[in-house]
């Protein structure tokens, strides 16, 4: 099951593991558990403290605990966690073991101090990059607080309760069998929603927070590079940020960042999270910024509102709010929004395996989407509103040498349309004879670009039209003084995590020339 490089990776990770580990098989004779027996094998011949059963009797069959002799942890896997999830795995072994976590030490007290019991479930696919960060969450939360159980379910081994529970969309949480949660949600985000009281306790700490010289707003690559510029100059630095990553937690493979040959949008956002706390920096996370007051009418000092209702100040602000997935904005598209209606083919493809499905985009983005649930679903068509697709050419001849997809230009997508819940299909124009057609299929995935993210400033500093991107000049300046502006949010082309990252440095050190000649506010 696992090669030999995966081999000697979780023999290194295993020498961490403390406490004795045993791992209770739940199997049948069907060719998924022996799949799983196999895996399980390879993970217990690896380290003596690691020892295997099969007697395990958990409702889901192929499935495994991992726990300690004499314990029941609660942390299953129903389902064999390998491609994306190997590490959630890896992960699992290490804290079962008594390998100490790196989150929050409050963070982990308030876990410990949850009451009731919470049995969590998340639906997840291997190919999925959003759902390791859920599992792995749920998981520790298992290990911290007796009263909680998870089991993570492979989507594409358990079809039937995908179908019975319309999960079209991963990951997918329930709680004690209720619907808890869907995408991606960091530790944090979980026991906010759990404890009513963590969001008033962290607005009263932020509201208390002495006055920055920098306070950045985003944490995705213009908005790192920008903190560490500010902050390799000595002055008092902040984040604050929806999720610390951005866009980039959305991207799989990235292979022109130079200097970087290949790596993964995840592992991406950890170096650039990991690189801004080598500095002193304050970094206030899962904060969205609701609000921005410039300094002329806040006093001084820029006032910045979040949502939780906690009010930042600084001398300068830097705005890196990246952007987001552009919707159709068609009649359908919300009410059908995770019930057929997606944007990340390679988190949701799997469920949509052997049916009809649409990509809406004939750029890059789309067209890869294409290619790469081709291999997946029944059947791809893929709508381009132009007369002609946007892609790169060897992207177009990939696409047109398969034989299970179809291209149509010139369409218009009108409406989406279902039944019982869930997407049965879309209408479209024909924008040549203006004729309205209809595509009977089950899932539609949208590409058609990104909006920036700045409708909280839209009343403050000045946007281009009709993009509502943040205009700034050579310096990264808005036209406000003191505010400036990086990345996807701008008006700068070409939207690339190399360009935004520079662009943030260029901002950093225009906001500490803007500070050097300026006196301070009283």
């Amino acid at each position: 099951m696992l090669d030999e490089t995966l081999k000697s990776q979780l023999k290194a990770y295993m020498e961490y593991v403390v406490n004795p580990v045993e791992i209770i098989a739940t199997l049948d004779d069907s060719d998924a558990a022996g799949e799983m027996l196999a895996l399980l094998q390879e993970v217990a011949s690896i380290s003596s403290k690691i020892s295997l059963r099969t007697d395990g009797d958990h409702g889901r069959v192929p499935s495994f605990e991992i726990t300690n002799p004499g314990v029941h942890t609660g942390l299953v896997f129903a389902g064999n966690p390998l491609g994306h999830e190997f590490s959630s795995l890896v992960l699992a072994l290490l804290q079962v073991g008594g390998h100490p976590s790196k989150e929050e030490q409050q963070l982990q007290e308030q876990i410990k101090n949850l009451s009731g019991n919470l049995h969590f479930e998340t639906f997840y696919s291997i190919s999925c990059h959003n759902c390791p960060e859920v599992i792995q969450s749920l998981n520790l939360m298992t290990i911290l607080n007796p009263n909680i159980t998870h089991t993570a379910i492979d989507g594409a081994l358990f079809q039937q309760e995908v179908e019975d529970r319309e999960i079209m969309g991963v990951p997918a949480v329930f709680l004690n069998g209720q619907p808890f949660g869907q995408g991606r949600m960091q530790l944090a985000e979980i026991v906010a929603k759990l404890d009513n009281n963590v969001a008033a306790e962290t607005a009263k700490n932020l509201s208390a927070k002495d006055p920055f010289d920098v306070l950045v707003i985003g944490g995705g690559p213009a908005g790192a590079a920008a903190a560490i510029y500010a902050a390799r100059k000595g002055i008092r630095t902040g984040i604050v940020a929806e999720r610390f990553g951005g866009q980039v937690l959305d991207t799989v493979d990235i292979e022109n960042y130079i200097s970087v040959l290949n790596t993964n949008g995840l592992k991406l956002a950890q170096d650039l999270e990991n690189h801004v706390r080598h500095y002193n920096v304050e970094i206030m996370n899962l904060q969205k910024v609701q609000k921005l007051i410039p300094a002329t009418a806040a006093g001084g000092l820029i006032e910045i509102h979040t949502e939780t209702g906690a009010v930042l100040k600084s001398r300068t602000v830097i705005l890196s709010t990246g952007a987001r997935w552009r919707a159709m904005n068609v009649p359908g598209e919300e009410e059908y929004r995770t019930k057929g209606v997606t944007y990340c083919p390679h988190c949701d493809g799997p469920l949509f395996k052997g049916k009809k499905v649409a990509v809406i985009g004939g750029g890059n983005s789309g067209v890869e989407a294409a290619i790469d649930l081709a291999g997946v679903v029944n059947h791809v068509t893929l709508l381009e509103f132009s007369d002609k697709m946007r892609a790169d050419e060897v992207l177009q001849q990939k696409l047109h040498s398969l034989t299970n997809v179809d291209v149509i230009l010139n369409a218009q997508t009108t409406e989406v349309v279902g039944e019982n819940g869930k997407v049965n299909g879309l209408n479209y124009l024909d924008r040549i004879s203006n004729t309205a057609h209809h595509l009977p299929l089950e899932g539609i995935f949208v590409q058609i670009g990104l909006l920036p993210n700045t409708a909280f400033v839209q009343d403050t500093v000045k946007l281009t039209t009709p993009m509502r991107e943040i205009e700034i000049d050579a310096y990264g300046k808005t036209n406000v003084p003191g505010i400036f502006a990086a990345g996807d949010c701008t008006n700068v082309p070409y939207k690339q995590i190399i360009i935004a990252a520079g662009e943030g440095a260029k901002a950093a050190l225009s906001a500490f020339d803007y500070l050097i000649r300026t006196k301070p506010a009283e």
